[in-house]
């Protein structure tokens, strides 16, 4: 038997006894992997709650500039640090979402309000910004229009700062393609919904260009005449306020409408404490025809959108 272990081992290396044969087996550190995980979870939650963090667009409430599909960068540290900054993930919304299918606002918990923000600024009008709305979780995307100070009206669908009305271009028309994301339901669009004559489906849409007066100018769109936002104000907006316009503007629950409720608006000027972060740029985007099968994803991709920038151009 010693002719045998001995043939078996290298030479110079001592043969292993049957209790090294169970430290080995029995060595597989569980606590250490556990440890190593939780700091992995920290480091990403101090980057999405400090840095930067990806973000979905639901709704159409930006459009033309944003789709329902587009996936974004948004810097937590554009305007300093406030109560909605940290992300903390709440394991109640997470297991209703993943586990029981059930709809929910947030996958995080978010903290009592506290005023002020750390090395806190103001946004600057025209930003793209992300809002949780005082007393909720979820957060919304909108444009910066009024900041603290201003007068802000609406007549007509024309925004009125300070008693003047904020240039708008020539009504002209874009054309938006249609996917399983980005329908162009007929009842929210009118008309709109066209087939080209090559077979292809695209949603026509009458845009006007605003420039804000610092010169940062952006397309909305015009839908209708008469729309309940159309006419507001004038307000006076209070100060570490500002006020919050969705550029889809007849198909945008903002700052004109009430907080919650039927109209799920901001409910007027919003503290700057509730800015979560500056959107920067698209990453990808998707037109919701991707299956479980991975080899569907790529053509789920909608092509020239990632990069693109949510900065607003300015005037020259």
């Amino acid at each position: 038997m010693a002719e045998d272990i001995a043939l078996t081992a290298e030479p110079g290396v001592p043969a292993a006894t049957p209790a090294d044969t169970r430290t080995a087996r029995a060595g597989f550190d569980w606590w250490g992997e556990i440890k190593g995980l939780f700091w992995l979870l920290l480091a990403v939650l101090g980057f999405h709650s400090f840095i930067a963090k990806p973000f979905y667009i639901p709704s159409e409430s930006m459009l033309p500039g944003l789709l329902v599909g587009d996936r974004l960068v948004v810097s937590k540290f554009a305007y300093g640090w406030s109560f909605v900054s940290p992300t903390i993930p709440d394991p109640v919304a997470i297991t209703r979402s993943l586990v029981l299918r059930e709809p929910v606002d947030s996958w995080s918990v978010q903290l009592p309000y506290i005023h002020g923000r750390i090395w806190g600024s103001l946004p600057e009008r025209g930003d793209v910004v992300i809002v949780t709305p005082p007393g909720q979780s979820s957060d919304y995307i909108k444009r910066v229009i009024g900041l603290p100070g201003d007068t802000l009206a609406v007549r007509g669908g024309v925004v009125i700062l300070n008693g003047r009305p904020v240039a708008r271009g020539p009504l002209h028309y874009r054309d938006l393609p249609v996917d399983a994301n980005a329908t162009c339901d007929p009842v929210q669009y009118p008309g709109a919904r066209q087939v080209r004559g090559d077979g292809t489906t695209i949603c026509h849409l009458p845009i006007v260009t605003e420039t804000l007066p610092n010169g940062r100018r952006y397309d909305t769109v015009d839908l209708e005449p008469d729309s309940p936002g159309d006419n507001y104000g004038p307000v006076t907006i209070p100060a570490n306020h500002v006020f919050l316009m969705g550029d889809n503007r007849d198909r945008s629950a903002d700052s004109r409408f009430a907080l919650g409720g039927f109209e799920r608006g901001l409910g007027g000027p919003v503290p700057y404490e509730n800015i979560g972060g500056r959107a920067e740029f698209i990453t990808f985007s998707v037109n919701g025809d991707a299956t479980w099968n991975p080899l569907s994803w790529p053509r789920a991709l909608r092509g020239g959108r990632a990069g693109t920038s949510l900065h607003p151009a300015r005037t020259q």
